[in-house]
């Protein structure tokens, strides 16, 4: 399936088969405010498993992240934030940024696996947060790579649909997508450190 949404005004009826695809354990490749990443709702357990395949990773391995909707949820999935760091994501969040949390014990087994750590993000992009606010949990995102292509990062929708059309249940095109991908914070230790210097600009000191 391939579906053209608009970021400003999502329509409702195509975010609707997206909610259903995924309560129905289907894998989608979506935009962000970065890079097109892949994803699943977090609670299906094969659908998981079937985003570290065509990762060509082993779950256990994987460095997933969540996409919220908002820091409403946070507690739900990670534990021991402090002010500091709620503030640091409030401020930066939407945006281009995944913060590495302690993960709390409602995090899925088939994403936690033996990592203690958990990615949030929230990307400033109206048709994912749409997606999951509809879903009403976070989805599993992973960025959309291609080491062995010049482009890194595809941004080409129609291309990446060409592509992963037999991977996935359903692309959605919500445009070129960029090249650059978050930045990545890890909160989980004593002092906030930056662990990959992306699209967002921030100042931990």
């Amino acid at each position: 399936m391939f579906l053209k949404l608009y970021e400003k005004n999502p329509d409702q009826k195509q975010i609707d088969k997206i909610v259903e695809l995924l309560r129905d354990g289907g894998v989608i490749i979506y935009p962000t405010d970065t890079v097109y990443g892949i994803g699943c709702d977090i609670t299906k357990a094969r659908a998981v498993e079937r985003v570290a395949r065509i990762k060509g990773i082993k779950p256990e391995k994987a460095q997933f992240s969540f996409i919220c909707s908002d820091l409403s949820h946070l507690s739900d999935y990670a534990r021991q934030v402090d002010n500091r760091t709620f503030k640091l994501m409030k401020s930066h969040m939407p945006g281009p940024f995944t913060f590495i949390l302690t993960a709390s014990t409602q995090v899925p087994k088939s994403i936690k696996q033996k990592r203690k750590t958990v990615g949030i993000r929230i990307p400033d992009n109206n048709i994912i947060l749409e997606i999951v606010r509809q879903l009403g949990n976070p989805i599993l995102t992973t960025s959309l790579k291609e080491d062995d292509q010049i482009l890194e990062y595809p941004t080409d929708p129609e291309l990446i649909y060409e592509e992963y059309r037999d991977f996935v249940d359903a692309v959605i095109d919500g445009g070129y997508g960029g090249m650059i991908p978050s930045t990545i914070v890890d909160c989980s230790g004593d002092e906030p450190e930056l662990i990959r210097d992306g699209l967002g600009e921030i100042d931990l000191h």
